[in-house]
């Protein structure tokens, strides 16, 4: 026997309200009022979904389970990758300040002196600045003989400083006047004339200033190797000491130095010869005080000894 199928809940009572809505015989309020009552069996169907809606929310969840799922096992990784690999920050070293260390005075090259031809020739006259004859200039970088030259008379043309060091001192510690070779007029490699004399002594005698003066420059010539420039306070007289070992402690350019002041010591640096130690000096007339070089050049020798 086949079993009634069951009515679902509240059909009785909503087929009810549907005829009273439609049934004539019934008033308006009261067919109002029956439009008004839900059907009971419309809620009851309306709070139970339907099997696909059900399992569209299941999907709903399972995926959203899924996202947190996924999202749990990156944040672990991320943190597990930073523990094993990250960076470990590193105290930077103060690094030591460079130390400078002092660099030597620049030295400038002059240009090269041209050698003399001829002797120069200069006027006689007192007061007078010297005339110098076309094509002349001094060689301040000359030899000196390798052995101690024989004495000459002195060269009539010479001229003399005009300032208040004419009485010049001997520009090496203990050589006396009478120990000085006049080496003026002696001939050197190349045709030229020496212009200046050589006063031998030993290695690392001082050399001192010959008058008062300002040093207007130190430099190292092949031929002169260490020299040194002094202007006399005439601002015409060049005094040039070549041949140096080293200057003295604290020389340097612009300096003013005195009468007997240490400056420099002998050597036998540029072309002197290896252990021919001596110091060639050298005095000259310039017009241009600016200039070290190129002036007439006078015989020290009179001057130093005071023989005339």
């Amino acid at each position: 026997m086949d079993s009634e199928r069951p009515k679902p809940p509240g059909s009785d009572e909503d087929a009810e309200l549907t005829r009273v809505r439609h049934d004539p015989r019934f008033d308006d309020e009261t067919r109002q009022t029956a439009r008004a009552v839900v059907p009971l069996g419309a809620g009851v169907r309306a709070a139970q979904p339907s099997p696909a809606a059900r399992q569209i929310a299941r999907q709903r969840v399972l995926i959203v389970i899924l996202f947190l799922v996924v999202l749990a096992l990156v944040a672990a990784l991320v943190w597990a990758l930073q523990t094993k690999y990250g960076a470990t920050p590193v105290t930077p070293i103060t690094q030591p300040p460079p130390t400078v260390e002092p660099t030597a005075t620049p030295t400038h090259s002059p240009s090269p002196s041209p050698s003399p031809s001829t002797s120069p020739t200069l006027e006689a006259s007192p007061g007078v600045s010297p005339s110098i004859s076309p094509g002349v200039s001094p060689s301040p970088n000359a030899s000196p003989a390798a052995s101690p030259p024989p004495q000459v008379t002195p060269s009539a043309a010479g001229g003399s400083p005009s300032d208040s060091n004419t009485q010049l001192l001997i520009p090496v510690a203990g050589v006396r006047a009478e120990q000085l070779s006049d080496t003026y007029t002696q001939s050197r490699s190349e045709g030229r004339v020496h212009n200046a004399i050589d006063i031998m002594a030993a290695k690392g005698t001082p050399v001192v200033a010959a008058a008062d003066g300002t040093i207007v420059r130190l430099f190292q010539s092949d031929k002169g190797g260490i020299t040194l420039y002094v202007r006399g306070t005439d601002e015409r007289t060049i005094y040039y000491y070549a041949h140096l070992d080293r200057y003295a402690e604290g020389i340097a350019e612009n300096k003013f130095v005195r009468r007997g002041d240490v400056i420099a010591y002998v050597g036998d640096t540029g072309n002197a010869g290896a252990g021919n130690f001596h110091l060639h000096f050298e005095i000259s007339l310039t017009a241009d005080p600016k200039r070290v070089w190129g002036g007439a050049p006078v015989n020290p020798y009179p001057l130093l000894t005071g023989r005339r």
